[in-house]
């Protein structure tokens, strides 16, 4: 049963006046670091905390109770899913090249087209968005694969994205992305990278525009962000010129890099070294770089990082089942490498990858006590803000604004609890976000969405998920069949006479 103040709160609206949300705990902050409240109280209004502690002395519009839950401030993903997920579908099917994750040479020739239409491009972006909130995600810098695509993202998709943001109430970081080459498979297992710089240049003309245009709108809910692709797919012009785009919009850019043996082989190949080498020559390493994922970042590649201030976006879901991992968080932390946290894949739970991440972890560590729960949930809040030069998201305190997730602690498969970060991150999942607040809006309660009917779009996103795999052995090695591309794990027995 909801209360009479909870079920008065409207989807997609602030409330009117202060309201005083309260619960068993609530993750306050002092001294730049949190703090946990027992029965603790948060007071907003328009957008803004005003108070957290205990026994607030002022009048308010009304006061929730969300019981035995965790108030905490919204997660920060860095690395968003904003499709429907391709990468699952290599979780058992290998190899890669065989499965349509690079260009054959016969599909270049035929001329890479649109798998998907704008509007299909449009609903998949506001889909993407209502799973983050159902996770208590708040912040966004969305992440979607180009294998795809013509060749990068599009001007008219982020315009429908960045209005998604809107009207779900998401904050989010955007741009088309762009890149000035590709990997293309020239014979099974040789995969060779192929440029076109104008075209990269011409995509980051297109997300400096975009960013002019679109930043600070529906009420500063959406930024910029540049993404050039890979590291692999860009030359050395067109960072030079993303950098200094990145300088004069005083935004960040996104790069990927360190993150699997093709881009080190490739990087190496072409520049003699490895990507974040290759970048400090240049002097393109800065706190201006977010840098998902180094898992095959070298010793020397983090000593560069940590002296330049670049922050790594840890995604350790999609990086174990790719199998690799971070090695490790704990000595990147030593080395005072600030760490934000990013889903990259479906499912979009954030809770999920810190518990990965806090495994995956203690495995390369061959230990237990280099790292806690709460260093992972640190860097999905915290470390997500500092990454983004936000010092008013990513904890709660007056002042910082109202972006808030509820996670339920009296979920059965969370029994018994302890501490309430530990039983968070070690025992639930997205699915015990209850409320989530982006700017003191309701953006999401108990587990509607504003702005969208999840249930129904999840129906047309299997559908548009469906046709988009029919078009796989166009853009497969020799064209097999789908059958023969993603075999099911288990032989299909079905009713001949049904």
């Amino acid at each position: 049963m909801m209360s009479e103040a909870l079920t008065s709160l409207a989807l997609g609206r602030r409330p009117e006046g202060r309201t005083l949300v309260t619960a068993s705990w609530v993750v306050g902050h002092k001294d730049g670091s949190h703090r946990l409240l027992r029965n603790g109280e948060v007071v907003f209004e328009n957008g803004e905390i005003l108070f957290v502690g205990h026994r607030f002395p002022g009048e308010v519009a009304r006061r929730i109770d969300f019981g035995n839950a965790l108030i905490s401030p919204g997660l920060i993903d860095l690395d968003a899913l904003s499709d429907l997920d391709t990468t699952i579908l290599g979780i058992d099917n290998h190899p890669g090249w065989a499965k349509g994750r690079v260009w054959p040479r016969s599909y270049v020739e035929a001329g890479p087209y649109e798998m998907y239409s704008q509007e299909e491009l449009a609903f998949q972006k506001r889909f993407a968005f209502g799973q983050l909130l159902l996770n208590g995600i708040t912040t966004a810098a969305p992440i979607a694969s180009l294998f795809y695509r013509e060749w990068g993202e599009t001007v008219a998709e982020f315009d429908a994205a960045a209005d998604a943001a809107g009207e779900l109430g998401l904050r989010v970081y955007l741009s088309p992305a762009y890149r000035a080459g590709g990997m293309v498979l020239e014979e099974p297992g040789r995969m060779v990278p192929v440029f076109d710089e104008e075209r990269g240049f011409k995509g980051l003309s297109d997300a400096i525009a975009y960013i002019g245009r679109q930043n600070g709108r529906h009420g500063d809910l959406v930024r910029g962000m540049l993404a050039p692709d890979r590291v692999e797919t860009s030359t050395l012009a067109l960072l030079q010129r993303t950098d200094a785009a990145a300088r004069d919009l005083d935004c960040k850019f996104r790069l990927h890099m360190a993150q699997g043996a093709m881009e080190v082989d490739t990087v190496r190949a072409l520049h003699g070294s490895t990507a974040p080498v290759w970048l400090a020559k240049a002097g393109l390493l800065s706190d201006r770089l977010i840098a998902p994922h180094a898992t095959n970042a070298t010793e020397e590649d983090l000593v560069l990082y940590a002296a330049n201030g670049v922050s790594i976006v840890h995604c350790p879901l999609v990086s174990a089942r790719g199998g690799s991992t971070l090695n490790s968080f704990s000595s990147c932390r030593k080395r005072g490498i600030n760490i934000a946290m990013g889903t990259d894949t479906t499912p979009a739970d954030m809770l999920m990858n810190l518990l990965v991440g806090l495994i995956t972890c203690r495995i390369n560590d061959r230990a237990s006590d280099q790292v806690r729960s709460v260093d992972l949930y640190d860097a999905a809040t915290l470390g997500g803000a500092r990454a983004l030069g936000r010092s008013d998201i990513g904890h709660l305190s007056p002042g910082a604004r109202a972006d808030i997730a509820v996670f339920d602690l009296d979920d059965t498969v969370m029994a018994p609890s302890i501490d309430p970060i530990t039983t968070l991150v070690t025992g639930g999942s997205g699915k015990v976000t209850r409320a989530v607040f982006v700017d003191g809006r309701v953006s999401m309660l108990s587990r509607k969405v504003a702005g969208i009917d999840m249930d129904k779009a999840r129906v047309q996103a299997q559908a548009q998920y469906d046709r988009l795999i029919a078009k796989y052995p166009e853009r497969s090695w020799a064209n097999p069949p789908v059958s023969e591309i993603f075999p099911p794990s288990y032989p299909i027995e079905v009713d001949a006479n049904g």
